[in-house]
């Protein structure tokens, strides 16, 4: 089945698409310590489709492969970069009906230096986020490029703890510990993606968060104790812990997106204050339940 996808397909829509199942594209973008943001960008070569014209790395995805397999191999295949320091925040996917794109969205620790490495590429570049539109873009980039200038950012789910573990009939009562331990270690399987954050918080079909566990009076323990933390960071409140919640979501930091996952009002209506979005524990039981 390798290399099954090349190949024309056409959509319910009357249109014709490189891809028999579909393509994929990698947006890659580097944040400096001013905040000042970077994206990769490959010209295409004169020969092909759009030739001349920028947009995103990628191509047709094979029929074995997901989106994010299929953006990063055509991403190898088309420049140098070095798709394993490649951090992925999340995807969007256009559906053009029987056929769709995906946008793949990551970051990079650091510029470096890329080159073409096919003949499909004509030249490879930084570009900085504010000119990019003064380039002759890719007419679907351009198309889709208002939404994913919007989506350079990782997303920072915050768990307050002690409300979620409360709102489960799990025993908490008799081992809190223990029970704020068991949800650090269920947190874990969120690295394989989320879904259904709220609209407008970025736009994204799918996302890999960063999620941070705040715990707070007898559960503090859980901070150093040994287990499964699966990248999970668990933050030890000294004192209340939604104080450390609206202390965390209150950064400002220009590269991240907050989700604070609580039903207590209180601390809604401050983490919102604070520019987060709020969900209740329901949105991240169905997360963990699938």
């Amino acid at each position: 089945m390798e290399g099954d996808g090349d190949g024309w397909a056409r959509c319910s829509r009357g249109h014709t698409h490189w891809g028999r199942h579909g393509a994929a594209g990698l947006l890659a973008y580097h944040r400096d310590e001013r905040g000042d943001v970077q994206v990769l960008l490959q010209q295409r070569a004169w020969w092909g489709l759009g030739g001349g014209t920028w947009g995103m790395f990628g191509g047709a995805t094979h029929s074995h492969e997901d989106p994010i397999t299929g953006a990063l191999r055509e991403t190898a295949e088309e420049c140098t970069l070095d798709t394993s320091r490649v951090t992925v925040h999340g995807v969007r996917t256009e559906d053009h009906g029987g056929w769709h794109f995906a946008s793949v969205v990551g970051s990079l620790p650091a510029l470096e230096k890329v080159r073409p490495a096919s003949r499909e590429t004509r030249r490879a570049a930084w570009v900085p986020l504010e000119e990019v539109t003064r380039k002759r873009l890719f007419p679907p980039f351009a198309a889709c490029w208002p939404l994913l200038s919007q989506a350079l950012k990782r997303l920072v789910l915050v768990v307050d703890a002690a409300n979620v573990v409360g709102a489960r009939a799990d025993g908490w009562w008799k081992d809190r510990p223990g029970a704020n331990a068991r949800l650090r270690d269920e947190l874990a399987v969120l690295k394989d993606g989320v879904s259904g954050i709220p609209e407008g918080l970025l736009p994204y079909d799918s996302c890999f968060p960063e999620v941070v566990l705040v715990v707070e009076g007898e559960a503090r323990e859980i901070a150093g104790r040994p287990g499964d933390a699966g990248g999970v960071r668990v933050v030890a409140a000294p004192g209340s812990g939604d104080d450390e919640i609206v202390g965390l979501v209150s950064r400002r930091d220009p590269g991240a997106a907050y989700l604070v996952v609580t039903a207590d009002r209180e601390l809604r209506a401050r983490s919102e204050a604070a520019g987060a979005a709020v969900v209740g524990p329901r949105w991240l039981l169905g997360c963990l339940t699938g």
